[in-house]
């Protein structure tokens, strides 16, 4: 009886290490996608403090594309996070409820900041890359129109 039980125990190991082979590499290789921003206005080499393009919609298009193909592997399709990564529709759930104008643009421009930050130079924990940088392989432009993309995706509260 013994026998059998570590028989079961071990293929019950073996299986759960192979599952955990391919999650981990379920994503393949991970290269980032090229994103064409012709037609989004340039926005030079100083990096903007804040989203210029909110309320534009090509960039709008071109940031769902450029998600599509660079982020929706690790923060979920459509931005709605399957675990992996943070939900990106709560960004900035703390902005949305504020009443005040001025404290709420404030919000938004921290959140900006937080983003593009994070984008540029990714996300490292313990020596750990939880997601990398992307400065140098997008522009500022693809940045925002991600971050625009983003913005069209909150979650309602």
């Amino acid at each position: 009886m013994k026998h059998k039980f570590r028989i079961a125990a071990g293929a019950v190991a073996v299986a759960a290490a192979a599952l955990t082979s391919l999650w981990a590499n379920a994503h393949g290789n991970v290269v980032p996608q090229a994103v064409d921003t012709t037609g989004l206005p340039a926005l030079g080499d100083k990096w903007r403090e804040e989203n210029p393009y909110r309320t534009n919609k090509l960039a709008l298009k071109i940031g769902a594309s450029a998600y599509g193909q660079n982020c929706a592997r690790c923060h979920g399709l459509e931005a709605v996070s399957g675990g992996i990564a943070p939900d990106l529709r709560l960004l900035d759930r703390d902005c949305t409820g504020i009443k005040n104008e001025k404290k709420k643009d404030a919000c938004y421009k921290e959140i900006d900041n937080y983003f593009l930050t994070s984008i540029r130079h990714g996300k490292v924990r313990n020596g750990a890359v939880y997601m990398p940088p992307f400065e140098g392989v997008f522009n500022q432009e693809a940045m925002w129109a991600i971050k625009t993309y983003l913005e069209s995706r909150r979650a309602a509260d």
